[in-house]
């Protein structure tokens, strides 16, 4: 059933799960604006699907409070308001040893992840708070790595596993303001990202094994059923992830 007049903002919205995330919001009939750093990527997801005038591109910079706010502020003026908010922007590091890790890859990684996405939270905030009807919903992109580390991802690691601390902070936070804060965990989804999963990544034990990956169309349905819910109703936690991907158990 299409969803009519609920206003969406992705961050990541060029490529990966913010892609298919807009793409499922966009086709259940919200307006959605597309956060990223490559404006000329994010046009062209908002000529593909078709939206017309419901997708809205806007060159953002997580990382900078400025830029946020004019995200925010290009939505509301286009749109009027901000009803859900999928804060999925995100980078990760090389793979190399945790000893080896320079301080600029540690601190973009944490700029982006943490940073940008706690820059989001407090912008979305402001605005459902103070908007009529008051209130709104947070997803936020938290991936198996707020559970477990790969090998040689101490940064991207750290980061997701404080966006789970984001996540419960939020919600609690956000029950003054009729706001819902939620977390979508995901495993191998395959996106450009993740493409190197088919030909083998280091598990464990060291070993480089290939994982099986999921169709990254389904991480978009799941956020559009977190984003469905009515505000008295929150799905706190969802994992999604490939059925036989390495993660449940021991290995």
């Amino acid at each position: 059933m299409a969803t009519q007049n609920k206003i969406a903002i992705v961050t990541g919205a060029g490529s990966g799960v913010g892609k298919a995330a807009t793409l499922a919001l966009l086709k259940a009939g919200y307006s959605v604006a597309l956060a990223g750093r490559r404006k000329d990527v994010l046009d062209l997801v908002a000529k593909d699907s078709g939206a017309g005038s419901r997708a809205l591109a806007v060159q953002t910079d997580v990382a900078n409070p400025d830029s946020v706010k004019a995200l925010f502020a290009a939505t509301k003026k286009t749109f009027g308001r901000v009803d859900v908010l999928f804060n999925n922007a995100g980078v990760n590091a090389p793979a190399i040893p945790l000893e080896d890790l320079t301080f600029e890859q540690w601190k973009n990684v944490v700029d982006i992840n943490l940073t940008g996405m706690f820059l989001c939270i407090q912008e979305a905030f402001r605005t459902m708070k103070d908007q009529d009807p008051r209130g709104g919903r947070i997803i936020n992109n938290g991936s198996i790595s707020a559970h477990a580390p790969r090998p040689n991802s101490i940064a991207y690691t750290a980061t997701k596993h404080a966006v789970t601390g984001l996540t419960k902070s939020a919600s609690l936070d956000g029950r003054k303001y009729d706001i819902a804060c939620s977390q979508i965990d995901i495993g191998n989804a395959l996106t450009e990202m993740a493409a190197k999963m088919t030909k083998g990544v280091p598990q464990a034990n060291l070993e480089i094994k290939i994982e099986p990956t999921m169709d990254v169309s389904r991480v978009g349905e799941a956020v559009l059923y977190m984003a469905e819910q009515p505000l008295d109703v929150n799905v706190q936690f969802m994992t999604i992830m490939a059925t036989k991907m390495p993660f449940v158990g021991r290995g």
